[in-house]
C-alpha cells in the first residue's frame, strides 16, 4: 500500500470518526451547505474538476479527430492522481465494479488518452513529440488527486452512494460516463435536502460545494439510457 493511499484511507476514517463523535453530532439541522461565500467558489479547480474537464476534451477530440485536443486532455488528466477506492453503496444488489484494463478501456485515463492522441497524430512528428513530453513529465506535473470507483449500471437502474465530506472545506463530486449513454445525478445531504448541482450529463458531471459540517452525502447516479453502460465516480 502506497503512502498516498494510506493517507486517503486514514482521511476517510477520520471523517467517519468525527461523524460518530458527540461533537460531530451537534447543530446538524437544516441543509448541510455553507452560507455566504462558500470556500468552493474561491478555490482553485481540484483534481475532480481537472479530470472531468479532461474527459470532456478527450471525447470532443475523438469526435473531431483532433490529436491536439486529445493531447490537451491527456496533459490535464496526467496532473491528477487517481486512487481506486470502495465506497458505501445503498441498495440490495452490489454493483459490478470494474478494475484494471476493463476500467481503462471503458473510461480512459491519461495513458489511454495518450494512445488515442498518437493514433490521431499519425506521422506528425511535432504532435508525437508533444505526446512523448507529456508522458515523460508524468507524476512530476501532478497537482491534484481524486478517489475513483468505476462500475457498470443497467439501463433504467440507479446507484446510491454514501460519501463523507469535511465541513467548511471544498467538496468535489464528478461522474464520467462511457459512450453516449445519458446519466442523471442527484446530490442530497443526510437530511434529504438536495444540493444544487447540474441534473444531467452526457460525457461528464461535476459539482462542488462547501458543507457546513462533517457529514455524509447521498449521490444518486441513474442510467436514463436504453442500454447498460459504465461510469466513473470521482470525489476529492
Amino acid at each position: 500500500m502506497s503512502p498516498r493511499t494510506l493517507r486517503r484511507i486514514l482521511g476517510s476514517a477520520a471523517i467517519a470518526a468525527c461523524l460518530t463523535s458527540p461533537a460531530g453530532a451537534e447543530d446538524r439541522s437544516g441543509m448541510n451547505l455553507a452560507e455566504g461565500t462558500p470556500a468552493a467558489q474561491n478555490a482553485a479547480p481540484g483534481g475532480v474538476a481537472q479530470f472531468a474537464l479532461a474527459q470532456d476534451l478527450h471525447a470532443l477530440g475523438l469526435q473531431l479527430s483532433d490529436a491536439l485536443l486529445v493531447l490537451t486532455a491527456a496533459r490535464i488528466a496526467s496532473g491528477v492522481v487517481l486512487t481506486d477506492v470502495t465506497r458505501e453503496r445503498q441498495g440490495e444488489a452490489a454493483p459490478f465494479v470494474m478494475t484494471g484494463e476493463a476500467a481503462v478501456a471503458s473510461l480512459p485515463d491519461s495513458a489511454r488518452m495518450l494512445e488515442d492522441a498518437r493514433t490521431l497524430a499519425g506521422e506528425d512528428e511535432l504532435l508525437l513529440s508533444l505526446a512523448d513530453d507529456i508522458e515523460a513529465e508524468g507524476a512530476r506535473g501532478r497537482i491534484g488527486g481524486a478517489s475513483r470507483e468505476t462500475v457498470r449500471l443497467a439501463a433504467g437502474s440507479s446507484d446510491v452512494w454514501k460519501v463523507p465530506f469535511y465541513g467548511e472545506a471544498q467538496a468535489e463530486i464528478g461522474v464520467s460516463g462511457g459512450g453516449d449513454i445519458a446519466f442523471s445525478v442527484v446530490v442530497e445531504d443526510e437530511n434529504g435536502n438536495r444540493i444544487w448541482c447540474p441534473a444531467g450529463m452526457r460525457v461528464s458531471f461535476y459539482c462542488d460545494f462547501t458543507p457546513r459540517w462533517n457529514g455524509f452525502f447521498l449521490v444518486t447516479v441513474s442510467n436514463t439510457g436504453a442500454a447498460e453502460s459504465s461510469y466513473m465516480l470521482l470525489t476529492n
